[in-house]
């Protein structure tokens, strides 16, 4: 019988994989193998690739808002200086891209699914970041160009740092963010 946290050990393992390497960058067999169980039991907990590509994105999503905490929580300031963080320790601490930055590049070719859920993330990363700027003073036009200009220069950035395998891209890149 399978331990009750075996679907977030199945999470776990898929999202390191297609962190590092996209949405094919793992499989049921391979996932089965790590953690010591028959790829029925995957299915069992996510009855098709697609449906833990959506799960991992969904999960990753609102694991990443969790961290950040609300937009009208503390002082814009502090909370740009939590989202770049936040890109940050994903690259220098755990050596991984941002799940949905990586879904998003591959976006054409996903299961519509999970390229929903990849959209959905952005689109909170987009509204979550208009509000703290529309709380510095800026109108939504320009608060809407900030929070685009913000999540391209990170992600952009934790691209460049992981090509040159140099982290210290990452802060030269970000430095004047926030």
């Amino acid at each position: 019988m399978a331990k009750p946290d075996t679907a977030e050990r199945i999470l776990d393992i898929a999202e390191k994989a297609a962190r590092t390497g996209g949405y094919n960058a793992f499989s049921f067999r391979e996932i089965a193998a790590e953690i010591g169980i028959k790829s029925a039991s995957v299915h069992y907990h996510f009855p098709t690739k697609e449906a833990l590509g959506e799960a991992l994105a969904e999960r990753y999503s609102d694991n990443f808002f969790i961290a950040l905490g609300d937009p009208q929580g503390a002082e814009p300031a502090e909370l740009l200086k939590r989202y770049v963080a936040a890109y940050g320790t994903a690259l220098k601490q755990d050596g991984l891209m941002c799940l949905c930055g990586v879904f998003g590049a591959e976006i054409a070719d996903l299961p519509r699914p999970v390229a929903s859920a990849t959209r959905a993330f952005f689109a909170r990363n987009l509204e979550w970041l208009r509000q703290v700027y529309q709380r510095q003073g800026l109108q939504r036009d320009a608060a809407d160009r900030a929070a685009a200009h913000m999540i391209a220069t990170l992600e952009g950035a934790m691209i460049l740092a992981r090509a040159m395998e140099d982290a210290a891209l990452f802060d030269a890149a970000v430095a004047r963010l926030s």
